[in-house]
C-alpha cells in the first residue's frame, strides 16, 4: 500500500510554528511584513498572490502589495525594489516571475537585498545554499521538498536520492540542501542516459521536470519514496504531476499527489522565511 504524503498536513505543522514566531516578534513591537511586486495581471500570479494573502491574514503577516502596469520602465521596477530594500518596516520582498519580456528579470532579481529574498532568487541567496550559511533564503518549492521529507520523518543520512531536474529554482539548490543533510544525491535531466537505471537506485526519488507522465512503473520500485515537484496540465486541463501517480501507486513506499503536495506547502514555507527574516533583523 503506497502513502500519501499530503502537503497540506506538513503545511499546518508549518503554520504552527510561524504562528508562535510571529506572535513572539509581535510581542516585542515587530510586525513581520512581505512586500509583493506583481507587473501586470497575469491570472497564475494573480491566483498565487490571493492564496499568499490569505495565508499571510491567517499567520498576522503583513503583506504589502505593489502593483505595477505591465509597460511599466526596468528604472521604475528597480526603484521600486530600492525603496523597499530600504524600508525597515519590510522584512522580506517577492517578485513575481516571469516579467513581461521587455524587463530584465534576472537585474531586477538581483537587486533585492539577500536579507529580504525569501524566495531565494538572488546569486547571494544561491551562495548561501551553496555554502550552507544563512545568507538569504532557498527558493521556497526546494524548502518545500526537504520540510516534507523531515516532517514525515524520512531518514536522509546516507540515503541515495535522485533530483530529476535542475532548474535554478528548484533542482538545483535543492540537490544541494540535500546534500547538506548528508544524502547521496544523482541529478538526472534532459541528456540522462538512462533514467530508470538511476531512478530505480535511489531511495527516494524527487521529480522537478516538468514533464507529464516522466515517472512511471519502470521507474520505481517497492519501498521508494516519490516527491513529485511537477506542474502540468494533461489532455483534459486537469492538472497532473511528473509522476504517472495512477501507474505507480501501490508500487513505491510513499508520495506526494499533484495537485495537493508539495505545491500545499510553498507558501507556508514562503510565510516562515518571513517570520525569520523578521527575527534576523532584530539580531
Amino acid at each position: 500500500m503506497t502513502l500519501i504524503y499530503k502537503g497540506r498536513e506538513t503545511a499546518v505543522r508549518i503554520d504552527k510554528e510561524t504562528a508562535v514566531r510571529v506572535t513572539a516578534l509581535r510581542e516585542k513591537g515587530i510586525a513581520p511584513c512581505l512586500a509583493v511586486v506583481r507587473v501586470g495581471e497575469r491570472p497564475d500570479d494573480m491566483a498565487y498572490e490571493s492564496g499568499l494573502m490569505k495565508r499571510a491574514s491567517e499567520l498576522a503577516v503583513n503583506v504589502r502589495r505593489v502593483l505595477l502596469p505591465a509597460d511599466v520602465r526596468q528604472d521604475a521596477v528597480e526603484r521600486v525594489i530600492d525603496d523597499l530594500n530600504a524600508d525597515e518596516a519590510v522584512h522580506g520582498i517577492l517578485v513575481f516571475c516571469p516579467l513581461p519580456a521587455h524587463l530584465n528579470e534576472r537585474a531586477v532579481c538581483e537587486r533585492i537585498a539577500p536579507d529580504k529574498d525569501v524566495d531565494g532568487t538572488t546569486a547571494m541567496s544561491a551562495a548561501g545554499v551553496f555554502l550552507g550559511k544563512p545568507i538569504g533564503y532557498p527558493p521556497c518549492t526546494a524548502d518545500a521538498v526537504v520540510r516534507i521529507l523531515e516532517d514525515r520523518q524520512v531518514p536522509l543520512r546516507g540515503r541515495k536520492v535522485c533530483v530529476v531536474g535542475r532548474s535554478n529554482v528548484v533542482g538545483k539548490p535543492l540537490s544541494l540542501m540535500l546534500i547538506g543533510k548528508s544524502a547521496t544525491v544523482t541529478v538526472c535531466h534532459s541528456a540522462t542516459a538512462d533514467l530508470p537505471a538511476e531512478t530505480l537506485a535511489a531511495d527516494i526519488i524527487v521529480s522537478c521536470a516538468g514533464r507529464a507522465g516522466l515517472i512511471g512503473r519502470r521507474h520505481v520500485r517497492p519501498g521508494q519514496v516519490v516527491i513529485d515537484v511537477g506542474i502540468n496540465f494533461d489532455k483534459d486541463g486537469r492538472m497532473c504531476g511528473d509522476a504517472a501517480a495512477e501507474e505507480i501507486d501501490g508500487i513505491v513506499g510513499a508520495m506526494t499527489p499533484v495537485p495537493g503536495g508539495v505545491g500545499s506547502v510553498t507558501i507556508s514555507v514562503l510565510m516562515s522565511h518571513v517570520a525569520e527574516a523578521a527575527g534576523r533583523k532584530r539580531l
